[in-house]
């Protein structure tokens, strides 16, 4: 019986390295261990078929090349899940901006409201004529147009629609349809609320509305 390294044991058997350790898990190869240097136990054992290498080698190769086909398939879908990840985020990029440019621009349309409204009231003019050019002012744009002109019934007794009062209190769209669902129960039996045509007007100049307007 002789001794050998893992090395001198593959040339000798004609192999690879990983072959003899292969064989060494399987125990068809005696193996020692001495000063920490691993040997091969030649004599009784078995060798290596030349057979068993060739296949080995060609099971080896297989892997490998199913190994490089799976990272270059991880490859190609890492790239197109990049690529998709930067379109989400312009797109993102791009509604924020959008959006950031709706709020500034009725950032500005209010803005516009509130210095007609305040300078008027400073020189203590009517609320009719306050409101009228507030909303007719050419720099206030509105999502309807039908509201760059203010619905006045009557001009005489200061009467003004519902929906151009609730608009110019700057009450969001949600709060003004509560406001006004209010209003339409209240009509019949609210002296202060006049109905005609199916719209409701307000007398804002003589009557308090803050009880129908919470």
């Amino acid at each position: 019986m002789s001794k050998m390294t893992v090395a001198e044991a593959a040339e000798h058997y004609k192999v690879s390295k990983e072959a003899i350790h292969n064989r060494i898990r399987r125990g068809t190869l005696d193996c020692v261990i001495e000063h920490g240097i691993k040997y091969v136990v030649t004599g009784d054992a078995k060798s290596i078929p030349v057979q068993n290498s060739a296949g080995n080698d060609k099971y080896y190769s297989y892997i490998e090349q199913e190994n490089s086909a799976l990272k270059a398939k991880i490859a190609e879908l890492e790239g197109e899940t990049r690529s998709l990840r930067e379109q989400r985020e312009q797109m993102l990029i791009e509604e924020k901006e959008k959006i950031e440019q709706i709020y500034k621009e009725r950032d500005a349309q209010l803005k516009n409201v509130l210095q007609v409204v305040v300078s008027k009231f400073l020189t203590n003019q009517n609320m009719d004529t306050v409101i009228e050019e507030a909303v007719a002012s050419e720099e206030v744009r509105y999502d309807d147009p039908a509201d760059d002109v203010i619905d006045v019934l009557d001009e005489e007794h200061d009467l003004v629609s519902l929906k151009q009062f609730l608009k110019l209190k700057m009450f969001s769209k949600k709060k003004r349809e509560k406001i006004a669902s209010r209003f339409a129960k209240h009509a019949e039996d609210d002296a202060r609320i006049i109905v005609s045509d199916n719209k409701f007007y307000l007398k804002p100049n003589h009557f308090d509305y803050s009880d129908l307007i919470k």
